[in-house]
């Protein structure tokens, strides 16, 4: 199956559900079918999902391992990563809540599988809802896997990286071997995917009866919620920080970085941007080389603030359109969860519906949401990688100048 038209064969799938479920008759053999082929995709999605994001998070941790003084370079590095990829976070949060217009929408009524309840009793106060975190975050890691604690598995996954970054000899093999099996992990997850239409179909099928005009005007507005909400974040926040701690204008900052960025649209994968990320960085930047062979590939790994922002408004989103109550620790799960999952998604043209996934089974919203949001997400996908790619470049230069000052 071709990669240049596969958004277009998830986009027919989806359609050729909600036609054959409108408009021919209701054979029982038909629902019986595209129900067991619904179950299995979907149980596929999460048998892959939860290793995709532990080995790409833990082997993107383990680059900074790449880093020539891990202890000034990697803290500033980190630092801005995961600063950034906060804001980005809070800021589709913020948005979202505020200017919600979905409140009002006819929840859809679906039988949704006993996967992961997170959402749990609370009386609301700071106290509870920072202890029932940690009592998710902390766990026994082979447990937090089998239960689908998502948080948890994260959580581990963030700190054994930094354990082994800190800890392994410089000749290690284990971090190689580490790469290797995120390697398999990312093939066995093609192997899902390249299944996504099938699924697609599937799973609308199933759904054609609760999908109606009220949802599909929903999805318009979410995408142009997350769009507005990105080019805020890619236009105001981080020329900002560009200008506040790199030295450089809003003007000179895009002038110098149209060639990613325009790839980046072109291309919807940071990864595959990233030779001419690192050419721009070290030729109209200033950014050295060093840094740069660092800080770019990490970034391409772990920096992902578009990613982010979509990940937070849309779980949002379909939480209201799947009657999830949004109390304060299911807001407060969103926020981690989003902002830990983008940090291992796939550098990859639609890379953020794997961590999409994990936010969704955090707060107990079903993987069937998943097709409403492939209806949406492939054009969001390119300006999302835009944003990722100039907050990179944006990241190397704040680096850069922060090394150069100490």
């Amino acid at each position: 199956m071709s990669s240049k038209y596969f958004a277009l064969y998830v986009l027919a799938g989806a359609l050729l559900g909600l036609l054959v479920a409108n408009f021919l008759p209701n054979w029982a053999w038909l629902n019986e079918s595209t129900l067991i082929v619904k179950t299995v995709y979907l149980n596929a999605l999460k048998m892959v999902v939860v290793p995709l994001i532990f080995f790409s998070l833990l082997s993107g941790v383990l680059n900074l391992r790449k880093s020539h003084n891990l202890s000034q370079v990697g803290g500033y590095t980190l630092g801005y990563y995961f600063s950034t990829t906060a804001i980005a976070t809070l800021i589709g949060l913020t948005i979202v809540l505020i200017f919600n217009p979905w409140t009002d929408v006819t929840p859809i009524k679906i039988d949704i599988q006993n996967d992961v309840a997170f959402i749990t009793e609370n009386d609301g106060s700071l106290k509870s809802v920072v202890l029932k975190l940690l009592d998710k975050m902390l766990v026994n890691p082979f447990s937090a896997l089998s239960d689908y604690n998502i948080l948890g598995v994260l959580t581990f996954a963030i700190l054994f990286g930094l354990a082994l970054t800190t800890s392994l000899p410089a000749d290690s093999q284990l971090p190689s071997f580490i790469e290797q099996l995120s390697g398999a992990i990312y093939q066995l997850t093609s192997w899902v995917i390249r299944l996504l239409p099938i699924g697609i179909f599937a799973i609308t099928f199933q759904l054609a009866n609760s999908i109606s005009l009220e949802t599909l005007t929903a999805l318009g507005e979410l995408a142009v919620v997350v769009f507005l909400a990105t080019l805020f974040h890619g236009l105001l926040i981080l020329p900002l920080i560009a200008w506040l701690f790199g030295g450089i204008g809003p003007l000179k900052l895009f002038t110098n970085i149209i060639q990613p960025l325009v790839t980046a649209l072109s291309t919807s994968s940071s990864a595959a941007t990233l030779p001419i990320s690192m050419d721009t960085a070290q030729k109209k930047l200033g950014v050295s080389r060093e840094i740069s062979s660092v800080i770019l590939p990490l970034g391409a790994t772990i920096n992902m603030d578009g990613t982010a922002l979509f990940e937070g408004i849309a779980a949002v989103f379909l939480a209201q359109m799947f009657g999830i109550p949004l109390d304060p620790i299911t807001i407060t799960t969103i926020f981690l969860v989003a902002m830990m999952a983008s940090i291992g998604a796939p550098g990859v043209p639609s890379g953020s519906m794997a961590g999409m996934q994990l936010v969704l089974l955090s707060i107990g919203i079903p993987l069937e949401a998943i097709a409403l949001l492939l209806m949406i997400e492939r054009p969001l996908d390119t300006f999302r990688t835009a944003v990722n790619v100039e907050g990179d470049l944006v990241g190397s230069l704040f680096v850069s100048k922060q090394a150069q000052d100490k």
